[in-house]
């Protein structure tokens, strides 16, 4: 049954993040390291990004039960040459791990004009356009990438060989950057999650089922399909060379052979626009790309030509005033995980 309006409650950014990381403290987490996971999770829900938002919390609790992500870890630069350096970040929360190699990306972006972090064995890094924005905001070009074992078909395969390997890159302008966020499969697996909390069904092209056949029901995905094909697929192993094989901490080939979970990767570029040219005439220009995208004939039945992250940024304005909107399904979720730490749960979620 789909989920209704009536079944869904709406909180404030504010008060989603205090919960958010309370429930994340009381499920191990530092202090400091659940405030930025919090702040990330929510950064997606804010833009309509449900799956890679607070329905992540019970999962991540978990994972830090069993060690899976380490909370007392203590990520470390083990090699630092030229405008590269690759952080060990010891299976730190995703946040956490992604945090610090956009930091040590921009700061080597400043002296080289280029920053590369390859960061290894990190954890779940959610919405990574969350990532590329913070280097835009610098002034830089963001890229970020993500590597993780298989979950997704092969193009031409019976069975997962890939990822759903995320790609993000921003742009910045005056005003906010150009954010292209995007996975390599047809959906990312946080959506069939989401539309398995509201109780929903999923189209036939997002995934199939144990024995490779397309479903529409959430619950019986079994991996996802890759986004337009070879195209999807090839791009995801391209990203695993770069986020993983490059780093030292190759994740699908010890999959595939060892049958083992290596755990993630991640990869991060800040470029600096003013040591190729004039920074503000770089900014220029971006802003009239925009321009001349936006004034583009809108096709029929297409009410305005969108930008990359235009989209999320509107939604995003909407729920500040309106509040968050969280399923019963996550709801409840959550309101689990409260119960067990004997945490209070957001009166307007109760």
């Amino acid at each position: 049954m789909n989920s209704t309006a009536r079944d869904v409650k709406r909180i404030d950014k504010v008060s989603l993040e205090s919960f958010s990381a309370a429930l994340l403290v009381a499920g191990s987490f530092r202090p400091e390291d659940a405030r930025k996971t919090a702040e990330l999770l929510v950064w997606a829900n804010l833009r309509g990004a449900e799956s890679h938002g607070v329905l992540r919390i019970p999962r991540y609790i978990e994972m830090a039960g069993h060690g899976a992500i380490n909370t007392t870890a203590q990520p470390v630069f083990t090699r630092t040459f030229g405008a590269i350096a690759t952080l060990d970040a010891d299976r730190a929360p995703g946040a956490v791990g992604m945090q610090k190699a956009i930091d040590k990306a921009v700061e080597l972006a400043g002296t080289h004009g280029i920053g590369l972090c390859s960061a290894i064995r990190i954890t779940h890094a959610g919405a990574i356009g969350y990532f590329a924005e913070k280097i835009a905001e610098r002034g830089m070009i963001g890229i970020a990438m993500t590597a993780s074992k298989p979950l997704m078909i092969y193009h031409g395969a019976r069975v997962e060989g890939v990822s759903t390997n995320p790609l993000a890159i921003a742009a910045p302008t005056r005003g906010r950057p150009l954010i292209l966020d995007m996975s390599t499969a047809a959906v990312a697996l946080g959506k069939i999650m989401a539309a398995k909390d509201a109780g929903g069904s999923i189209p036939a092209d997002w995934g199939v089922d144990a024995a490779g056949n397309a479903t529409t029901d959430p619950s019986k995905v079994s991996a996802v399909l890759p986004m337009s094909g070879p195209k999807g697929s090839g791009l995801s192993l391209m990203i695993e060379v770069l986020s993983s094989v490059l780093g030292g901490n190759p994740l699908i080939s010890v999959a595939l052979g060892e049958k083992r979970d290596a755990g993630f990767n991640g990869l991060v570029i800040a470029i600096n626009p003013g040591v190729i040219g004039n920074q503000e005439h770089f900014i220029d220009e971006v802003e009239q790309l925009a321009r001349a995208i936006k004034a583009l004939p809108p096709a029929a039945g297409v009410d305005d030509v969108l930008l990359p992250g235009e989209r999320g940024f509107a939604i995003a304005d909407a729920r500040r005033e309106t509040g968050i909107p969280l399923s019963a399904g996550t709801i409840k979720r959550l309101a689990a995980e409260a119960q067990k730490y004997h945490l209070d749960v957001p009166s307007v979620l109760t």
